[in-house]
């Protein structure tokens, strides 16, 4: 989800007083060997922190991001009267490579700038969180792991790569494995950035805006569900008066504010490999992969939402062993999974809140 949303979330929800105790950090990691066969002669990783690990080293719980967000993107689910209380949790948010503040194809230096910035898997960047929390962190052990859309990937990857590593999994609208038609959107909206003759193919001197802004078109029009439109819902975040032409037009061409091409492109490139039966070990099978899955997961796909269908997700929760799989009603499609808008915020607070604290969830049958 674009960081634009995130921002939008964290300013109409109050905000607890404790989330100015986050910290920025930064993770170096030397000769960090890629699934594409690259080494990064040196991989930066940028992650915050909320709270305090206990003397047991037992309260830590997992934050990783979406699509081309920061670390504060989770603000949503933290406070004292929320799911993620910092007094009680200590919550590590973690970026993903390439969405400009990790390693990525615009801050990495040659040989690896810009389109020549390997392909970076949902792996790759589970193996460099894994590698933080061991290695900086001393955590051996998280109480959950909680992601959205693409943070729910690297959750379903945790799962499959290190079963025991974390109490609980939490996935809101993200699948275990991204399918041809999601593939299909994506390449869709890579060519929107690549058909633009400024992009040069990822050598530009100049940001390939035309390019940016049928990328976000393209996106706009996957990110809500059809009726969030035909409500015109989008009404509840724009200024009184604000017309429907006015408001697609100032999103379409501020989709995401600032964003680099390469690295906007690298991180759909990450989306669109995702798949936890290409683990080593599974062959290919994503069916097996998900039986492997050993703890307790809430999965929560949003019922309106074109990027990871809720058809996707009832056929995946059909193999997971432990899987309490609750939808969140909303119409507000694929960003229903990270609060946009207070009802959802209730829902997925409170669903959480019961399902970290061992208590009976409502789900249904996949």
């Amino acid at each position: 989800m674009p960081n634009r949303l995130s921002l939008l979330l964290c300013s109409t929800l109050l905000i607890s007083a404790n989330l100015a105790a986050q910290e920025r950090h930064e993770f170096v990691m030397a000769n960090f060997h890629t699934e594409s066969g690259v080494t990064l002669p040196e991989a930066r990783l940028v992650y915050g922190t909320y709270g305090h690990l206990n003397a047991a080293r037992d309260n830590a719980v997992l934050l990783p991001s979406h699509y081309m967000a920061k670390f504060r993107g989770y603000e949503w689910l933290i406070g004292p009267k929320l799911a993620l209380d910092p007094g009680q949790y200590f919550l590590v948010a973690t970026e993903l490579f390439g969405n400009g503040s990790s390693s990525s194809p615009s801050n990495t230096p040659e040989p690896f700038h810009g389109p020549r910035f390997p392909v970076t898997t949902i792996r790759d960047n589970v193996e460099a969180v894994h590698r933080l929390l061991m290695e900086e962190l001393k955590i051996s052990h998280l109480r959950a792991i909680i992601g959205f859309s693409m943070g729910a990937e690297q959750a379903f990857q945790w799962a499959v790569s290190y079963p025991d590593f974390a109490g609980r999994i939490v996935a809101t609208s993200g699948t275990a494995k991204n399918y041809p038609h999601g593939v299909v959107r994506l390449e869709g909206q890579i060519a929107a950035i690549t058909t633009d003759v400024a992009f040069q193919n990822g050598d530009y001197t100049a940001p390939p805006t035309k390019g940016l802004t049928a990328f976000g078109t393209v996106w706009l029009g996957w990110l809500y569900s059809q009726e969030w439109w035909r409500r015109e819902l989008w009404r509840s975040s724009a200024k009184p008066g604000t017309t429907f032409e006015e408001y697609f037009n100032d999103r379409r061409s501020h989709f995401i504010p600032g964003g680099d091409a390469n690295d906007i492109i690298l991180q759909m490139r990450t989306w669109e490999r995702h798949d936890v039966g290409s683990t080593p070990g599974f062959n290919g099978d994503t069916e097996r992969a998900l039986r492997s899955i050993k703890v307790p997961l809430l999965y929560m796909p949003s019922e309106t939402d074109l990027y990871f269908p809720l058809e996707d997700a009832r056929y995946e929760a059909a193999f997971i062993p432990k899987v309490v799989l609750t939808p969140i009603p909303s119409l507000w499609g694929h960003s229903a999974g990270a609060a946009s808008n207070p009802a959802d915020a209730r829902f997925l607070n409170a669903t959480i809140s019961r399902f970290l604290a061992g208590e009976s969830v409502a789900s249904q049958r996949p």
